[in-house]
């Protein structure tokens, strides 16, 4: 492939070439290539840049064990399965090349993703799994975010540098590189090496940062970075002095922030938070926000979708118990319990992290007691979610869930949260629980597939959430906390708001207010649609970012 053709025509509206550079991508149950929430939103980034025959292309890591199977021990409690995996789908382009991982050359097999087969961008994904390549090279890679710290670098340098040289084998020439994450910043120095020339840098990539969580904002040795490649093979004084990094560490995001010319947040809030988290840095991008949003196409039920549309409540009723019922047959299966599609059904799903507070009904024992063992007005709970593996203070808050569930017929927790199970949870759901503590969550993006499949949002004010919810006429908000208070009082504070709203708005609504529960599933539904549908994200990064 001595050029790169896109396969369809491009519209003229998008007419700017765009390389997009992400770890994973959510593209479908079958590909198991992606982790969670940056999957899932590049997943639907690629699917919306079809619809729209954007002249842009994807490029990411064919991950031979994907992120992991979420599996059972005996006593029920989560295990961590690592499967190889192997695609038919998948195209061979015959591009191979060498890139430098630690003074070492490791050979590079690129594998593309067809736009007609999931209806989504083109999409090349790079891997050192080849018979060439020692042991060690082909473990790069075997499983995405590997814990191990070199093995973690040298994915980021397969990412960057090694899409670096596949553009240029493809001739592709793209006007902007999109750095979704920091992982792909390799990409940055590998270009400014072969020209030495950083405000070319600056004009030609762009930077998205997801998280204000210094967790996701890594920080690694500038030495060990250095012998390992990430910086190709400019001298680390010029590192320095481009990226104004005087001390010992040095920081993915703000190295990205300093690189780009533009850079973004995933919501107006986090738009905010990031522009005051980096305030104090010189030489930095400035920051915009661009809301995150989700393909309606993919994650919405067309039936349920044209019974709002014909304002047919009874048929919307109908079908939203076969959602229910297509759900609870996993809840038996994974756990003996068989749930009522007639009972209200809270369901909290996501990654486990600990900010996210997964467990937060369960820490007022007493209230958490007399909610689930209402019969007057009862209740199911499932929980369902992927931790890091490694993650061990999450996989413990998992497996005390599963503990939880054990001794109650109306609770579930559930393994296997992927893209199948993920779409099920929404499309079952009464009301879709989202606790994290505010100002910690970017965007959240799995409240807005739920909302349009008639689930209701119970949520704090953070995130995405801001944009979109009013209390009692889309969605259920609980009152922001004093920020100023200690994060004991502040969940002491929004566990109260939790249970007094659930008590005293949802399940009295849910029980004896059908009519009014139901106008705002239908404010929900119809006004999800407009701003987050992935399309205007799409077009508003070609907008914003792009041009």
């Amino acid at each position: 492939m001595n050029s790169f053709r896109n396969p369809y025509e491009p519209n003229p509206a998008f007419k700017e070439r765009v390389a997009y550079f992400c770890m994973e991508y959510g593209i479908d149950q079958t590909l198991k290539n992606f982790s969670g929430g940056l999957g899932y939103l590049a997943g639907s980034h690629m699917r919306s840049a079809y619809d729209l025959k954007q002249n842009l292309i994807g490029i990411g890591i064919l991950w031979k064990y994907g992120y992991y199977d979420q599996e059972r021990k005996r006593d029920q409690g989560m295990d961590v399965l690592l499967m190889e995996r192997y695609y038919n789908f998948l195209k061979d382009t015959g591009i191979t090349f060498d890139i430098s991982v630690d003074r070492h050359p490791v050979k590079v097999k690129v594998w593309y993703l067809s736009p007609h087969l999931f209806k989504t961008a083109p999409i090349y994904l790079l891997s050192t799994d080849v018979p060439e390549n020692d042991y060690l090279a082909q473990t790069i890679c075997h499983r995405l975010y590997d814990s191990d710290t070199a093995a973690k670098i040298a994915q980021y340098i397969l990412l960057g540098q090694g899409g670096m040289k596949l553009l240029e084998i493809l001739r592709y020439n793209p006007k902007k590189i999109h750095l979704n994450e920091a992982h792909g910043l390799t990409a940055a120095f590998y270009d400014y090496y072969n020209h030495r020339n950083l405000e070319k840098i600056r004009n030609k990539f762009v930077f998205t940062t997801h998280t204000p969580v210094p967790a996701g904002n890594e920080e690694h040795d500038i030495t060990f970075l250095k012998k390992m490649g990430f910086f190709h093979d400019t001298p680390l004084d010029e590192i320095r002095k481009m990226t104004q990094t005087n001390g010992p560490s040095f920081n993915l995001t703000l190295g990205a922030l300093k690189l780009s010319g533009k850079a973004n947040g995933v919501s107006r809030m986090h738009g905010k938070v990031a522009r005051e988290m980096w305030s104090s840095h010189k030489g930095i991008a400035p920051i915009d926000h661009v809301t995150n949003a989700q393909h309606n196409g993919y994650w919405s039920d067309k039936e349920l979708d044209e019974c709002l549309q014909n304002k047919d409540r009874e048929g919307w009723q109908k079908r939203k118990h076969e959602m229910k019922r297509a759900l609870f047959q996993v809840v038996a299966d994974q756990t003996g319990k068989i749930f009522d599609p007639e009972v209200l059904t809270i369901v909290w799903a996501r990654r486990f992290a600990p900010y996210k507070r997964a467990e937060l009904l369960t820490w007022d024992q007493g209230a958490f007691e007399k909610l689930i063992q209402d019969r007057s007005r009862p209740v199911q709970i499932i929980w369902a979610g992927k931790p890091y593996p490694m993650d061990y203070r999450a996989i413990e808050t998992f497996n005390s869930l599963v503990a939880v569930s054990r001794g109650h017929g109306n609770i579930a927790t559930l393994v296997g949260y992927e893209l199948h199970l993920s779409k099920l949870l929404k499309q079952g759901a009464d009301i879709w629980l989202n606790t994290p503590r505010v100002t910690r969550e970017a965007s959240g993006t799995s409240g807005m597939t739920a909302a349009m499949n008639g689930t209701l949002n119970f949520s704090t004010y953070d995130g995405w959430i801001p944009e979109f919810a009013r209390h009692k006429h889309n969605a259920f908000l609980i009152p922001t906390a004093d920020l100023n208070q200690s994060l004991e009082d502040q969940d002491r504070t929004d566990l109260t708001n939790c249970y007094r709203i659930l008590n005293e708005d949802i399940l009295p609504m849910y029980y004896h207010d059908r009519q009014a529960w139901m106008s705002m599933v239908e404010n929900s539904m119809s006004e999800i649609r407009p701003f987050f549908d992935s399309e205007r994200m799409a077009r508003e990064y070609y907008e914003k970012m792009y041009r």
